[in-house]
């Protein structure tokens, strides 16, 4: 049981990781740093890194929850660690 429970929170860890970079390079990434290159493109009337950095980080962190929520739901069931109705 002890090396299963490792085994849970290693792959809960390398979720968290994975999701928290996505969540890096779209919210410093495309709102700081490419900002002037996605400015070339326009979303809703508004410069694409202007939308990125007050908008869409947002909303990718939203969606990010959910997948989040996904992603635990299966691990706790393949773990044997999901709650029973």
């Amino acid at each position: 049981m002890d090396k299963n429970l490792k085994k849970y929170w290693r792959t809960n860890l390398r979720y968290l990781a994975i999701l928290l970079s996505v969540w890096l390079v779209v919210s410093y990434g495309c709102g700081i740093l490419f900002a002037d290159q996605l400015n070339q493109f326009q979303l809703g009337g508004f410069p694409l890194g202007f939308w990125f950095a007050q908008q869409g980080a947002i909303y990718v962190f939203v969606i990010l929850i959910f997948v989040y929520v996904r992603l635990m739901n299966k691990l706790d069931k393949a773990y044997d660690v999901d709650e029973k109705e």
